[in-house]
This record gives structure tokens, C-alpha cells and sequence, in this order.
């Protein structure tokens, strides 16, 4: 099957919403069939207002629909609701196209922490764009029913993947944090206002806190918080050895759909504390030992985030690991596939047929 995905997240952006459609494109052509990204490296972009890691398209409209013809795709899914996203939106519309969305980030709740824009002035916005989709797919089961509170639907779950060849319990630890003093707290995503990170290097537990990623609020918190180690962005095997390192992984957001770091942390043995939100609530579950009918708890969910830690720091590695096995890409993949509008044949797995 033909497929194209257009996203207005694309490298070299380092967030969860990339990871996740970089790994959905490649393991889509693992299995045999034909992936089209439509991103905005080709067209002329300008860097996204308090958000300058996102560049966005100029005048995509063109481009993105010689694009889609010139792709003749069979199912189109559009990720996000930037210019790319809208360009592909319009293209539907005028050819008579089915078309899914998905709903990665709570872009009203994020306007309005950086401009102060009520949330309710947006959402019409966000109504607007998903309301001709075939389909909207949700990382969660909570967003789910949010969204369609808020007026989006028809809702398809999609719960995102972590890859477990890299992030793994068998990984060495990063040397770097070896001498720190115990316990290791470790938070890993864009430091900017929304991610709520100052309520963690506020968090009165002591030990050594380590914060792993870039945005516009490093260079502040720095100065501010000297005693903790920042470590910039890292990626794929060096990250997977930085959770290994860690005693437990402190996820203080409020605003995350899902929190993609938290099942890479998990994958890796390492405990997750969070407040009671949802997202990291739809992975650690009220009681902390998962949506997936575990014994044992995987992390500490509590509205203190200092007693959360502390839960978290008795909560048992190989249960964390297990349950991240129920977020393999596989799983992901074939869900993605089940969502999707097509009037082609729907293969979930086309290996048989490219041989």
C-alpha cells in the first residue's frame, strides 16, 4: 500500500512526536510497503514563533499537493496541524479524498502557557481541522474521551511504541553519572515552559538530579540551578545508557498526551515518578503499576512529586521492563495501519507479498 504522511514534525526536531512518526515510517517499510513523508526540509521555512526548533513550511500549499499527486497514494494521514498539515488537508477536501489526523500535542494548552490566548479561544481551531477526518487517532484512552468532549471524532487509538533493541535493561550505564551522589533523579524532553520542569529541580529529594535535552529555557534554568547536571541533547544508545544510570525517571508535566520518555525509561528498568495527569497517569496507571494488569509497581503517581519519587524509588526495575514490552512497534504499527482510510486492500503485513 501506498502511504503518505504529512508532518509538520520532522528531523532534525528531537521530540517525542518525531521518534514516533520516524519509527512508524521506517517500520512501515520494513513490512513492505511504500512510505511518503511530506516534511518541511524541501520548502522554504521560517522558525515557529517561541518555538524556533520548528521551522514552518512558506507557502507549502503547491509543493505539498504535487507531492500528494505526484505520490498517488492509496491512504494519506496528516500528523499535525501546521502549514504542511493544512496544505495536505486541502488537497483532501478538493479531490473528494479520505483522510486521517492524529492529536499529538495539546497545542491550545501550549498557546496559551506562552501567550496567554484562553485555551477556548483555540480549540475551535483544533475542531476545525480534525472535523473532515475519516478518523483522529489518540496516543491514549483519556485523550480519547477529551477529544471527543471537545467536539473531535471519530476517535482511533494509536498508543506509541518504544524500541526495545535499543532501550533495554542489558544496556551499560553512562559513565557520567556514575559518581554522582544517590539517588539519581533523571528527566529527558525539551526544556521549555510547558514540560513543568522547574517543579522537578524544585523537588525536595536529595540526591542528584539530571536533565537530558535542549529548548529555550536551558540556558535560564542553568544559571538558576547549578547544582544540576545538564546534559544536553542525546539520542539513541548514549540516551538508552543515561536512563540505565538513573535511579528513577521524573516525569513533571502536566500537559503531555503520552510522554514517550516514560515507556523509553521504563524499557529501560528505570521506575517512573509523575503527578496524577493525564498521559503519564495512562501509563503508570492510579496505583503506579500499569494499565496492563501488573502486581508490581512500576512508579509512584501522587499530586506531591516529591512523594511520587519517593514511591517510585521502591518500585521494582523488572516489572518497569515488562511492561514496556507491551509498547513494541509492532503493536504500534499494525494499529496505525488498522486507522487508516483507504479504499485499497489493507495488508497489515505485505513481507509475504515484496517476496
Amino acid at each position: 500500500m501506498k502511504i503518505a504522511i504529512a508532518t509538520d514534525a520532522w528531523h532534525p526536531q528531537v521530540n517525542g512526536v518525531v521518534r514516533s512518526l520516524a519509527m512508524t515510517a521506517a517500520r512501515l517499510l520494513e513490512i513492505g510497503h511504500e512510505v511518503k513523508v511530506i516534511e518541511p526540509s524541501p520548502f522554504r521555512t521560517i522558525a515557529c514563533p517561541t518555538y524556533p526548533e520548528i521551522r514552518l513550511a512558506l507557502g507549502a500549499g503547491s509543493g505539498v499537493e504535487a507531492m500528494l499527486d505526484a505520490a498517488e497514494p492509496d491512504a494519506i494521514h496528516i500528523a499535525t496541524e501546521g502549514p504542511i498539515g493544512w496544505a495536505a488537508r486541502g488537497w483532501c477536501l478538493k479531490r473528494g479524498r479520505q483522510f486521517t489526523t492524529s492529536f499529538h500535542t495539546r497545542f491550545p494548552d501550549y498557546v496559551a502557557m506562552r501567550t496567554g490566548i484562553p485555551t477556548d479561544w483555540i480549540w475551535p481551531v483544533m475542531r476545525r481541522f480534525h472535523r473532515p477526518a475519516k478518523r483522529t487517532f489518540a496516543v491514549t484512552k483519556s485523550l480519547a474521551e477529551e477529544l471527543e468532549k471537545r467536539g473531535i471524532g471519530p476517535i482511533h487509538h494509536w498508543p506509541l511504541g518504544v524500541d526495545l533493541s535499543q532501550f533495554n535493561p542489558a544496556v551499560a550505564p553512562h559513565p557520567a553519572l556514575q559518581s554522582l551522589p544517590r539517588p539519581i533523579m533523571l528527566n529527558v524532553g525539551r526544556v521549555a515552559v510547558e514540560k513543568n520542569i522547574e517543579a522537578f529541580l524544585n523537588c525536595p529529594v536529595p540526591g542528584s538530579k539530571v536533565v537530558v535535552g535542549g529548548g529555550p529555557a536551558l540556558e535560564a534554568l542553568q544559571a538558576r540551578y547549578p547544582e544540576t547536571l545538564f546534559m544536553g541533547v542525546r539520542h539513541g544508545a548514549e540516551l538508552a545508557s543515561i536512563y540505565r544510570a538513573a535511579d528513577v525517571f521524573v516525569f513533571p508535566s502536566l500537559t503531555d498526551t503520552f510522554g514517550l520518555v516514560n515507556i523509553e525509561a521504563l524499557a529501560c528498568g528505570l521506575p517512573v515518578a509523575s503527578y496524577p495527569a493525564s498521559g503519564p497517569l495512562d501509563i503508570l496507571g492510579p496505583d503506579g503499576r500499569g494499565v496492563h494488569a501488573g502486581k508490581r509497581r512500576i512508579g509512584g503517581v501522587d499530586r506531591y512529586l516529591a512523594a511520587a519519587v519517593q514511591r517510585a524509588l521502591t518500585a521494582d526495575r523488572v516489572a518497569c521492563a515488562a511492561e514496556a514490552r507491551h509498547y513494541g512497534w509492532d503493536r504500534c504499527t499494525d494499529r496505525f495501519l488498522e486507522g487508516l482510510a483507504t479504499d485499497a486492500p489493507l495488508y497489515l503485513d505485505q513481507r509475504a507479498e515484496a517476496a
